[in-house]
């Protein structure tokens, strides 16, 4: 874990690291930024955020034996800066927003100082890796959903944050940054999910249509368990089944075969059940990526109404775009199709000026208020949601009419 240490087998260096921190902080500054870099080099390698000081201080830089005389201290002062916090500290992610206000503001009037001996006793938080996971986290769970949120079960962030307590202390941040709240539910059981914002906006509090997504997400959890247990029954039955119809036994492997069977038929029930849900799952994500465009369209609609553009105009702007593009397409086939000897060198320079000059005298009169058009549609696009935010005119080029047709529709649906 220590390999690329600069002079970590030199043992007069070695042997100065090791030794505790004495006099004042100047005099041993370069050597706890040394094992406070390197301490989350290896927390980072070791893919850790919450790391056991015990286990840090003995086994992480043990070298024949000998431990750093210096890592209780180390870890202390990476507290007292800010960059470990005891897990014990951390805000629990199911309390509310009042409660957990509060207890800042008492920890910023009341500060508590850990002794040395103290820092050792519990596990304790890196704050940098800890944000470089909650951002993981939320990366991967924005891949999968269309929405500014999405609602998760406990259990799936607990496998994307690697463990119980990892999930804890990512809510927990989350939580205290106003981008993720708990929800529990009970319904003959208690049910635990996130809410997780995906937007710079404020996370909504938690609706009653995230409870009953919560439980159905939990449903699907318990059906796709009881699916692999179903599974592993019919192989059990089936092999069961062949290993008696091999040994003569056809009474035992008539009771294999009535009991796969029946274990068949129950998956077949659990299945049809499980499809049932998940098609009223993909319902609810239809129906709000539904509103997300129509509030898309609205906001389009109010533009264009805002700044006085109505549906026929945009239709003759794209005209007028069409008719300036094939323009420059025929002056650039014409260019490159006409036949000149190798003679005429300079008769052919002084035509590409004269057709560059026209060309240029055309574009003077067009394209400044086609340009200003483009612009002004590609913004109005953008704000409807509907492919890129800016486009060349060669990329216009390859499917005007597609542009023009779909841009009628969409503005006249607004």
């Amino acid at each position: 874990s220590c390999e690329g240490v600069p002079d970590w087998d030199d043992e007069v260096v070695a042997t100065a690291r090791f030794k505790a921190f004495s006099g004042q902080r100047s005099d041993w500054e370069l050597k706890f930024q040394f094992w406070r870099d390197l301490i989350l080099k290896v927390s980072r390698q070791f893919g850790l955020f919450i790391i056991d000081p015990v286990q840090v201080k003995k086994a992480w830089f043990n070298r024949g034996g000998i431990t750093p005389l210096c890592i209780d201290h180390v870890l202390l002062l990476m507290h007292s800066e800010g960059d470990v916090v005891r897990i014990s500290d951390l805000d629990d992610p199911g309390i509310g927003r009042i409660s957990r206000l509060l207890r800042t503001v008492r920890n910023l009037m009341v500060q508590q100082s850990v002794k040395q001996e103290e820092i050792l006793e519990t596990k304790l938080v890196i704050v940098p890796l800890l944000k470089e996971k909650a951002g993981d986290v939320v990366n991967i769970l924005s891949e999968g959903h269309w929405t500014s949120t999405c609602v998760v079960t406990l259990k799936k962030f607990q496998n994307l944050c690697n463990g119980s307590n990892e999930a804890s202390a990512v809510l927990s941040h989350l939580s205290g940054c106003g981008k993720a709240h708990k929800i529990s539910i009970n319904q003959g059981e208690l049910i635990e999910g996130v809410k997780v914002s995906f937007s710079q906006a404020a996370l909504p509090s938690i609706s009653t249509l995230d409870c009953d997504i919560l439980h159905l997400l939990r449903t699907t959890e318990k059906l796709h368990d009881q699916l692999e247990v179903m599974d592993q029954r019919c192989e059990k039955s089936k092999k069961s089944a062949l290993a008696s119809l091999k040994s003569g036994h056809r009474k035992v492997a008539l009771r294999h075969a009535r009991e796969l069977k029946l274990a068949t038929e129950s998956r077949e029930k659990c299945t049809s059940l499980l499809n049932r849900v998940e098609e009223v799952l993909n319902t609810i994500a239809d129906s709000e990526s539904t509103k997300m465009v129509s509030e898309a369209i609205k906001t389009g609609a109010r533009v264009m109404k805002d700044i006085k553009i109505s549906a026929d105009d945009v239709h003759d702007y794209l005209e007028e775009l069409e008719e300036t593009i094939e323009s420059q397409k025929q002056v650039e086939k014409a260019l490159e199709s006409a036949p000149y000897p190798d003679t005429d060198d300079e008769n052919f320079e002084e035509e590409l000026l004269e057709l560059e000059m026209d060309l240029e005298s055309e574009s003077s009169q067009v394209l400044p208020a086609t340009l200003d058009t483009a612009d002004s549609l590609t913004e109005m696009f953008s704000e409807l949601k509907l492919g890129k935010t800016k486009q060349t005119l060669e990329e216009q080029a390859t499917e005007p009419a597609r542009m023009k047709d779909s841009g009628k529709k969409i503005l006249e649906a607004a």
